[in-house]
């Protein structure tokens, strides 16, 4: 049976997508690949069709978990009163509906320590990524030029992933409501200078 041309495409993104959530679910050491793909009703083999190996799918599944963060944060900043970009992108990162969604939401917040043991190749495609992800938040960002915006949009980031890991530490939902609001008034006093 032939498939279509973008077949191929499709069933490409399809394994990325659902490896992106799996990975910030479950990590990826506790995400076979076998498993993946018979839960997508895909063949074992059928992988190395779309992949090398499971490093190049980790990184392509973080890509897709920072344009899922990018999609929501430029929503929340679309529906933002003018002026109210920069609140709307932190509310919206250290909302308790993204502390609560690990699976759909940052892939830094949830698989930073796994992040740190890949090697170095792999390492640098995920920071080369990142970046490229931080350089399209910094517009919100107020700042004398691009690098003091790219600056301050880098420490917010890399602040507001860790908050977000210890939200999730609070069990108590009083307290973790709390918590994010506090976090969130924080960076954004901290931010808007």
């Amino acid at each position: 049976m032939r498939y279509p041309s973008e077949h191929k495409q499709q069933t490409r993104e399809k394994i990325v997508k659902a490896a992106a959530r799996r990975f910030c679910s479950r990590g990826s050491e506790r995400a076979g690949i076998g498993d993946l793909m018979r839960d997508l009703h895909l063949t074992h083999g059928g992988f190395y069709r779309h992949f090398l190996s499971k490093e190049e799918l980790f990184v392509a599944a973080f890509e897709q978990g920072l344009k899922q963060l990018a999609h929501h944060a430029d929503s929340a900043v679309k529906h933002a009163p003018k002026g109210g970009e920069l609140k709307a992108l932190i509310d919206g990162y250290l909302s308790l509906e993204h502390c609560d969604d690990p699976a759909g939401g940052c892939p830094i917040a949830a698989l930073t320590t796994e992040i740190t043991r890949r090697p170095t190749k792999v390492r640098g495609a995920l920071f080369n990524l990142l970046i490229k992800h931080i350089g399209n938040e910094a517009k919100y960002v107020s700042g004398a030029n691009d690098e003091e915006r790219n600056r301050k949009v880098r420490f917010l980031f890399s602040g507001m992933a860790g908050t977000l890991n210890v939200a999730r530490l609070i069990v108590d939902i009083r307290q973790r409501k709390k918590f994010l609001e506090d976090a969130r008034k924080f960076y954004f006093e901290a931010v808007k200078q």
